[in-house]
């Protein structure tokens, strides 16, 4: 954590109001790095991702995130980066060469330790061997592949560009280019039966991978699968393929730390647990979001979302690629705070929700109460944590903190 001083301020709800200190110190920082576009929407997505036929405009989209990081830099002037993360879209369609750029541009812009974690989401249906070599000379150290089964039938229904022979290719190319690899799987697919999501999680299993990120298939809005829904899995069987997949993996001796994520000993990923423990991010790419902290605020950014518009405004200057700025309010950081931290199997101690955001535990106390007495938050202040019926119905109970 960074230092910082803590002169005593009137104010209005913020951290450092009504002559209470603020922060009196900054929470690790993270950067994640948005790559818009892939080569296909898939039909369930709701991310910022964009259909991109042909090359990518790479030099281009190089100086616009050269443009942003530069812009950003004062806000986060001389603190230490303690994760990075490539996220989209497809980060896997930009150039091991791309990828060292960018990571050179950190380095030269931002403080980075030498051993920072940095990983990069991938599709297996853009993997290359030669790709990936080069993505680990350049400073990736974490791949995260997106193979979501196993099953070609699945994938199909899914839209996703690869097939289980590639996943199967890729994962093998991951490991050995880079050792660390996630595989993010999916369940409740569309007709999926439960012995198929056994099967996905058991193949996924025997690539001896030290961590898995489960996900149940939602039909968001604004999707193709919104306009046109698939036959998934009812609740009941859905929730049936949850607690399989739980107690398959963690009897192959991962620890299930977070509700859709489990590691082996020591493998959690470093930047999803900086968010869930509400610490900063710095957003850079189209469509980015960032929680950046200060003495006596906390704020949040977005950056524009179409990827022609971000590189426009990025590169003219003066910010005008920041769109949206708000400041949270008093309400907001409880619920934002708790929002993630109930997330975490073992929760937060009671401490880091002071140190975070600056506020008293006692503004927290009626929601607690009132989580408590329905069996969904464990009782106390020390610790922050869900009980098992909490994180079975996460959703009830982050609503109970709602400003």
């Amino acid at each position: 954590m960074v230092p910082v001083p803590t002169p005593e301020r009137e104010g209005d709800g913020r951290p450092g109001v009504r002559g209470k200190p603020g922060l009196v110190a900054l929470p690790p920082l993270s950067l994640y790095v948005h790559v818009p576009w892939c080569v296909h929407k898939c039909p369930y997505c709701d991310f910022n991702s964009h259909e991109r036929p042909g090359e990518l405009p790479e030099a281009e989209y190089l100086r616009a995130l050269e443009a942003d990081l530069e812009q950003a830099v004062p806000d986060v002037w001389g603190r230490p980066v303690s994760t990075v993360f490539f996220g989209g879209g497809t980060p896997s369609l930009l150039s091991a060469e791309a990828i060292d750029r960018i990571i050179g541009l950190f380095r030269a812009y931002l403080n980075l330790p030498p051993d920072v974690e940095i990983t990069l989401e991938a599709n297996p249906g853009t993997a290359e061997a030669g790709r990936f070599q080069g993505y680990a000379q350049a400073g990736v150290n974490r791949i995260s592949l997106g193979v979501q089964s196993f099953n070609d039938d699945k994938l199909r229904r899914l839209g996703r560009i690869h097939d289980a022979a590639q996943a199967r290719a890729a994962i093998e190319m991951a490991q050995r280019a880079v050792g660390r690899v996630n595989l993010d799987l999916m369940f409740a697919l569309p007709e999926q039966t439960l012995p198929e999501c056994e099967q996905d999680v058991r193949e996924a299993l025997a690539f001896g991978t030290d961590h898995l990120s489960l996900y149940h298939l939602t039909l968001e809005p604004n999707t193709v699968f919104a306009k046109y829904p698939p036959r998934v899995p009812d609740d009941e069987l859905g929730a049936a393929m949850q607690d399989r997949v739980a107690e398959l993996i963690q009897a192959a001796g991962f620890d299930r730390y977070e509700v859709s994520a489990y590691a082996r000993p020591h493998q959690a990923c470093q930047h999803n647990l900086n968010y869930w423990r509400f610490g900063d991010y710095l957003g850079i790419g189209p469509g980015a979001h960032s929680k950046i902290s200060f003495q006596d605020r906390i704020t949040r950014q977005a950056r524009a979302r179409m990827p022609d518009a971000w590189m426009r405004l990025a590169t003219e200057g003066a910010g005008k690629h920041v769109v949206e700025r708000r400041e949270l309010s008093h309400g907001d950081l409880g619920f934002e705070f708790m929002l993630n931290a109930l997330r975490l199997r073992e929760g937060v101690e009671g401490g880091l929700f002071i140190e975070r955001t600056g506020l008293s535990l006692m503004t927290l106390l009626p929601a607690m109460r009132r989580a408590v007495e329905r069996g969904l938050l464990e009782p106390g202040l020390d610790r922050i944590c869900a009980t098992p019926q909490g994180w079975r119905f996460l959703n009830e109970l982050q609503m109970e903190f709602l400003p």
